[in-house]
């Protein structure tokens, strides 16, 4: 009995033990940089048993680990990477359990191992987590020589056309921010800037598929957000400065920038500017129309010459007033300028127009664009573990345009039965913005974080546009057909977030409340003054689960809404082409979308796979959609349409080597989009399929090749014709990499772009085709300097900025092609 008692005990006690389980946690960064060192291998042995390892693991993007070890006792833990010196700890685990916080390991190359060996290693590119995708512009070779619009090429779930119109998610409303705060000028020409923006001034861009509470509720498809500046709340103490001077020349354009980072004491700075000038480009653009009222039918032709010019410039500004508090300063301004000119040939016949009849003109346009954006931020910490704080924000946006065109007519050689009259139209609207906001932060206990604040939005948006008759070689002024048009808007906004981690659960729920204030008046023009108020309840939710290790899976969902812009419901009709008439609709509502997600990923230092099944539902989508009365063609908008969509998105990558990456982007999707309102309903398939090699040849060499297609994708009223490219790259560094030299090609698979755009409804069907050369050859040349290799920013405006700070450590890199000495 005693000994039968003896052993239950004893199995008692072996299995508590056994049960028992400790959390070990801290972060790997290199001893100079103070970079995260990603993908460092973690063993844990028994204390005086270093023959096999208890337990394994790897740090993850950002060098930080959470390793459990099952036991009590002593044990050693032993940190490796390729080409640095192992670091080795011990911990002494106790029955009870619990976490132990093993702090920051600075990791030191190891010159022994280094000396006469070259140690590429792989920098991860791609950090996948359940409600957001972060992709790392500067681990991709080709940051060296593209711009940003065409790094937004190899994101998952970004989409960008033939006419170089970028989609997230299957859908153009989306907000850009920058550094974590929104930013008008990048989200109202985010085509435009990127196109003009060297990818060397931008560190990483993240892909927010399911926005929390903090985040603006506007931007159905979420929010791509620029990472400008390295940003990891660590106080660091390296005083010093770095940067770099690009020119770039290629076929179609050429382009200078330069960059310039440093610190000195508590104050640190970060500024680039960039200047773009394309080269006269050819350019023609023919519609097809065929009215089914009466079967008329009209060619367009217009050829021509087009040429824009970009300025960009940013300035970033930060001091640390102690050890708790920071203040951080910004400046961003955007100039472009865009001028066309050509002639233009329209034949109408069949139905009404008999035998038909045709007519020309020339055309002379021009637009300038031109956005400041400015913001100021203070931040205070109420603990040196740096989790409970208190910030305040403002921002400031300013955004005057301005665009012109000129049509005159040559004279038809055959009566034409309707006034051709030559015309001058000028347009010059703008935005002003003032936000401001303020966020509290505060921990629940370890793992859990209470999120609260308040924000206030002031806009106020003007559209002056001003028609004028050109008679007798002089502009007179039409005012019937002119307004202005002044819509000021006040959103006030509250908002609450939790978020905690339990085990391998880690959740986010939050609920946001906006209310909006619209007063719209016409100083000029037919149009009659409104007010209105409106509110919106936008709740979001998210949740992780740890399968295991490098393996987990998440649910997320969200309400998005899109508010109208000034352009879909400015009344002012454009009456610049005879057959053609385009106006806004201010009576326009909000637009509501609902989304939901289930997110796969798993990853290895080899293979990385990242899988997102979405749903979408929208029952007031705003679309733009067309009918024909008199016969002419009119263009306006409306809460119209009913749209359900589902996707697949997928990233697979694998190296093969440390000197080989490929990759591969599928994603399809299908939409259905329906209006009872004109009885139409349009439906498809979609999606894009990209793959990459990047490969390190002899000499030290970096290769990249990079291709596929966008498929076809779908509106209401129409479709957009597929797209399909390949680029490749060879860039060579010299002088320990102070010198980076790439020689570049970039071609559509058709050669010349040839792009269709389909629209089809009751009325009518039209096929517009925009045939442009965008073939060309590179040189890219740029100049590392400094004394430090360090990025030194560590201040940029808090507005919204939640997503910086992990909450369930879910993220799952993908291997790049960044390569180093080392690791």
């Amino acid at each position: 009995m005693k000994r039968t008692l003896f052993l239950v005990v004893l199995i008692i006690l072996t299995i508590s033990i056994k049960a028992q389980t400790t959390i070990v946690y801290g972060e790997m960064v290199d001893s100079v940089s103070r970079q995260g060192e990603p993908n460092a291998s973690i063993r844990v042995f028994k204390e005086g048993k270093m023959d096999k390892p208890v337990a394994m693991s790897i740090t993850d993007v950002n060098g930080k680990f959470r390793q459990s070890i099952k036991g009590i006792g002593g044990y050693i833990i032993c940190f490796s990477s390729t080409g640095r010196k192992e670091i080795r700890r011990k911990v002494i685990l106790k029955k009870e359990g619990g976490e132990i916080n093993i702090g920051t390991l600075l990791v030191h190359d190891d010159t022994k191992q280094l000396k006469g060996v070259d140690v590429v290693a792989q920098k991860p590119l791609i950090k996948m987590e359940t409600d957001k995708m972060t992709y790392d512009v500067q681990a991709d070779n080709d940051s060296k020589s593209n711009t940003v619009l065409d790094m937004l090429r190899k994101v998952p779930m970004v989409v960008v056309d033939g006419q170089d119109n970028i989609m997230v998610n299957g859908s153009s409303s989306f907000k850009v921010y920058v550094d974590g705060k929104p930013n008008i000028m990048f989200s109202s020409n985010p085509s435009q800037i990127f196109k003009s923006m060297p990818a060397s001034a931008v560190k990483k861009i993240e892909v927010i598929t399911n926005p929390g509470a903090k985040y603006d509720a506007e931007g159905t498809a979420g929010v791509l957000n620029l990472i400008m500046s390295d940003i990891d709340g660590k106080k660091q103490k390296t005083n010093g400065y770095n940067g770099n001077i690009l020119g770039q020349v290629n076929s179609l354009m050429f382009m200078g920038a330069a960059f310039l980072s440093g610190q000195q004491g508590k104050f640190t700075y970060n500024t680039n500017i960039s200047y773009l000038q394309s080269f006269p480009a050819d350019g023609n653009i023919t519609t097809n129309r065929i009215n089914k009222t009466d079967g008329s039918k009209m060619f367009y032709d217009q050829s021509g010459k087009m040429m824009r010019g970009y300025s960009v410039g940013n300035v970033n500004l930060g001091y640390d007033i102690d050890s708790l508090s920071n203040i951080g300063l910004t400046l961003s301004i955007f100039r472009l300028n865009d001028k066309r000119y050509g002639p233009e040939r329209t034949m109408l016949s069949g139905g009404s127009y008999g035998k038909g009849f045709e007519y020309s003109a020339d055309i002379d346009a021009k637009s300038t664009l031109n956005t400041i954006n400015t913001s100021i931020d203070y931040q205070r910490f109420f603990n040196k573990e740096r989790t409970k704080s208190i910030t305040l924000s403002y921002l400031f946006n300013y955004t005057p345009s301005k665009n012109e065109m000129r049509r005159l007519y040559k004279s038809p050689s055959t009566p034409i039965p309707f006034p051709l009259k030559d015309l001058y139209s000028l347009s010059a609207p703008y935005d002003a913005e003032h936000t401001m906001q303020l966020d509290y932060t505060m921990p629940i206990g370890k793992t859990q974080t209470l999120s609260t604040g308040l924000k206030y939005i002031n806009r106020t948006n003007d559209s002056d546009s001003k028609y004028y008759d050109i008679i007798s070689g002089k502009d007179t002024y039409n005012e019937d057909n002119s307004t202005n048009y002044k819509n000021k808007q006040d959103i006030m906004a509250g908002y609450a977030e939790y978020s905690g981690s339990f085990g391998k659960f880690g959740s986010k729920v939050g609920v946001r409340y906006e209310h909006t204030w619209e007063n719209v008046k016409f100083l000029k023009g037919h149009g009659e003054d409104f007010k209105k108020s409106y509110s919106n309840i936008v709740p979001s939710m998210s949740i992780t689960y740890n399968i295991k290790a490098a393996t987990n899976i998440g649910l997320n969902y969200n309400m998005r809404i899109a508010r109208p812009m000034i352009s879909s419901l400015n009344p002012y009709i454009d009456r610049t082409n005879p057959r053609t008439l385009s106006f806004g609709n201010p009576d326009l509502d909000v637009e509501k979308t609902h989304s939901i997600s289930i997110v796969f990923n798993s990853f290895t230092p080899k293979f990385m796979l990242n899988m997102t099944l979405s749903g979408v539902i929208s029952n007031n989508e705003i679309q733009q959609y067309n009918y024909i009365k008199d016969n002419i063609l009119h263009s306006t908008y409306g809460n119209i349409v009913c749209k359900k969509g589902l996707s697949m998105n997928s990233f697979i990558n694998y190296s093969l080597s440390t000197k080989t990456r490929v990759f591969m982007i599928p994603e399809v999707s299908y939409y259905d989009f329906r209006s009872n309102m004109l009885s139409e309903h349009n439906y498809g398939w979609g999606g894009k399929l990209f793959m990459g090699v990047q490969q390190t040849l002899p000499w030290k060499i970096e290769s990249s090749l990079f291709g596929g297609a966008n498929f076809k994708s779908y509106s209401l009223e129409g479709d957009n014709g597929a797209f399909s490219m390949i680029a490749m790259s060879l860039t060579k560094n010299l002088f320990k990499d102070r010198l980076n030299i790439t020689l570049s090609y970039f071609t559509p698979l058709t050669g010349r772009l040839r792009y269709k755009v389909n629209t089809y409804n009751n009325s009518f069907s039209q096929k517009m085709i925009t045939n442009i050369s965008i073939q060309n050859v590179g040189l890219t040349i740029k100049w590392n300097f400094g004394n430090t290799k360090r990025q030194f920013i560590d201040h940029k405006s808090k507005i919204n900025n939640d997503y910086n700070k992990e909450i369930n450590k879910s993220e799952a890199p993908g291997m790049g092609i960044g390569n180093k000495v080392g690791m």
